[in-house]
């Protein structure tokens, strides 16, 4: 590594100020710091020594998706498999042509050929939003002449783990370059977006495309029109148009994730296993969990005093909420995002206990969008300035009343 760091070293004169590459200056520093820990540190008194970077706590948090990546390579190909062994279709002749190489029997009880089936899908939408929002983040880079964020290399996980696996490459491309600009650059960049970016990408697709990813189609990455038996609608779909439709589901397949759905967010197991993660090296806020947990919990509760006989989703229990959908995902990583979620204490309560209820309240009042995490957190994003506001005031009013003044 030394013959490397030598090299770069020399490389770097042409980047710095004054240099013939003065204007790709952050480029360079991003390809630098990937490779090497910086060599500059702070000198100064007034600074708080910590050994957790923005690098490390990154690397932290995509290490936590690390099960979620698992379980969206493997469900997608499962599912698949089930559609194809039914008699459904591969979507494209290059998809069909690699299911033969691969030698063309549809076994679902195969992990290694359901991996390999998820990877066809799962891998294109990844590299295209992590080409796409990597793009964007230099573009702004060098035109503000500020050194690349790491931040986005969560964003770009979390992108393919909240889309279905038919998605077209294109509308990918779009709805990451579409929701970092209006999202975060617009704003300042990393640290200055008030919404949490990967939802804002996934809510530009939502609207502008909904073909591409509502309905029950898009789930299962095969054709099966016309297939007798066989339907894509995820659980939260069937229970939105059917009374009782979860009481013949099995529950432990949902918290495993053997369910239609976006790809990563299925498995309630694999984002608790993230949770653990996050919450034992501190970068996680339980608090936000926890009030996540209690309103949906309180609201679900009260919606079920009301019966199904209206509304089929009144009847849902909190537990199959806290399974089905995005829930889990959103509750673990997007919910607990530091920059666009509430950063005192008692604001984070306040904000958590908002988003588990709103989740609860779109899911069951709103037949047309039986998800609602997406829709919830984005809501609660933009209050979380506001909640912090008056946690704070309250918590100076609170200190000058101990203090006599």
């Amino acid at each position: 590594m030394k013959p490397l760091r030598e090299r770069m070293d020399r490389l770097s004169s042409h980047f710095a100020p004054g240099g013939r590459f003065e204007r790709f200056g952050p480029v360079w520093e991003a390809l630098d710091t990937l490779a090497y820990t910086p060599g500059e540190v702070t000198r100064t008194g007034s600074h708080v020594r910590d050994g957790l970077d923005y690098k490390r706590l990154m690397t932290v948090v995509v290490i936590a998706l690390l099960p979620c990546f698992a379980m969206a390579v493997f469900n997608t190909g499962y599912q698949a498999s089930l559609a194809l062994q039914a008699g459904a279709t591969p979507l494209d002749d290059w998809q069909n042509a690699v299911y033969q190489w691969l030698g063309g029997s549809y076994d679902p009880g195969s992990m290694l050929w359901c991996a390999l089936l998820g990877a066809l899908y799962f891998l294109p939408v990844y590299a295209v939003a992590m080409a796409a929002g990597l793009g964007i983040e230099l573009l702004f880079a060098v035109v503000r002449k500020h050194a690349v964020s790491e931040g986005f290399f969560v964003t770009g996980a979390l992108i393919p783990l909240i889309l279905p696996p038919t998605i077209p490459l294109w509308q990918v491309a779009l709805g990451t370059v579409v929701g970092l600009v209006f999202s975060k650059e617009v704003f300042g960049g990393t640290g200055m977006n008030f919404l949490n970016p990967a939802l804002v990408c996934r809510a530009i697709l939502f609207f502008a495309y909904p073909a591409e990813i509502s309905g029950d189609a898009p789930w299962i990455a095969a054709d099966f029109v016309g297939v007798d038996g066989f339907s894509g609608a995820t659980h939260l779909a069937r229970a939105a148009a059917t009374p009782g439709a979860l009481d013949g589901a099995s529950f432990g397949n949902a918290f495993l994730g053997l369910v239609p759905g976006s790809m990563g967010e299925t498995s309630a197991l694999a984002c608790l296993l993230g949770a653990i993660v996050l919450l034992v090296t501190g970068i996680g806020s339980w608090r936000i969990m926890a009030g996540v947990v209690i309103g949906t919990v309180l609201l679900s509760l009260l919606l079920n005093q009301a019966g199904s006989d209206t509304n089929p989703m009144f009847g849902v229990p909190f537990w199959w909420h806290m399974v089905l959908g995005g829930w889990a995902l959103g509750t673990v990583y997007m919910a607990t995002d530091p920059v666009s979620s509430s950063y005192t204490d008692g604001g984070r309560w306040l904000y958590g206990i908002g988003i588990g209820a709103l989740c609860v309240l779109i899911r069951c009042v709103n037949p047309a969008y039986p998800e609602g995490m997406m829709l919830a957190i984005l809501f609660m994003n933009m209050f979380a300035p506001l909640i912090d506001h008056f946690a704070i005031r309250r918590n100076v009013a609170r200190r000058l009343a101990r203090s006599g003044a």
